[in-house]
């Protein structure tokens, strides 16, 4: 059993149940809040509905942005054990995708501050250039939206030219299209102006196509 999944399990320091009414919150759009605050009210299953539903695109996340698989294993179980800590402090005063992003987020910056020197480390400069090494596919078993969207080559292709897309460019691409937040929502997590957004998703996608041309 994982650190992540044996602390969301253990009910000794989590709140005892109470009663939640979560019947009209389960919709497409509130059920993921409403899941978190059942599992902070002390309902495990719900945080195993959570974690079942977010743990493919934010370990694809982390991967994109790290050099190797182990290190993106332990910033993703660090993430979610960030979860586990901050259940009772969870309030929905925004998506959930867009708060556990936000965690994910936090947890890159701190990972490349104390890894200083690493090129195209930051999220925050737009200089930097992408991870020359970065590992092309997601965990065994887990389902790849990017890699689905067109065929094994271009997929391919694709998730190679990410490793040459700058940092910022590359967050705001995968948050964008692999956690599906708003431009507004990337803007606040990423703590830069909406306008900064547009511009590092343009450059992407103008990266990107560039990279595919031959394809189209």
């Amino acid at each position: 059993m994982s650190r992540v999944a044996e602390a969301a399990g253990r009910t000794d320091t989590a709140p005892r149940m109470r009663a939640v009414d979560i019947g009209k919150a389960t919709t497409d759009e509130g059920e993921d809040e409403a899941l978190m605050l059942a599992y902070a009210a002390g309902d495990a299953a719900s945080f195993e509905r959570l974690y079942a539903r977010h743990k493919g695109p934010t370990y694809r996340y982390l991967l994109r942005h790290t050099s190797n698989r182990a290190i993106a294993d332990e910033l993703h179980q660090d993430v979610w054990m960030r979860v586990v800590r901050a259940r009772e402090r969870y309030r929905p005063e925004a998506r959930f995708t867009t708060w556990l992003y936000t965690l994910a987020r936090h947890r890159l910056v701190d990972h490349f501050r104390s890894k200083s020197g690493v090129v195209g480390a930051s999220l925050d400069d737009d200089s930097g250039v992408g991870s020359p090494d970065l590992p092309e596919h997601g965990s065994a078993g887990t389902p790849d939206p990017l890699a689905r969207v067109l065929d094994a080559e271009c997929g391919h292709r694709l998730l190679a030219a990410l490793r040459n897309v700058p940092g910022p460019q590359r967050d705001a691409f995968l948050l964008h299209v692999e956690a599906g937040l708003s431009l507004a929502e990337i803007a606040t997590l990423a703590g830069v102006p909406a306008e900064t957004v547009k511009s590092r998703l343009r450059y992407a996608y103008k990266r990107l196509r560039e990279a595919l041309e031959d394809l189209a």
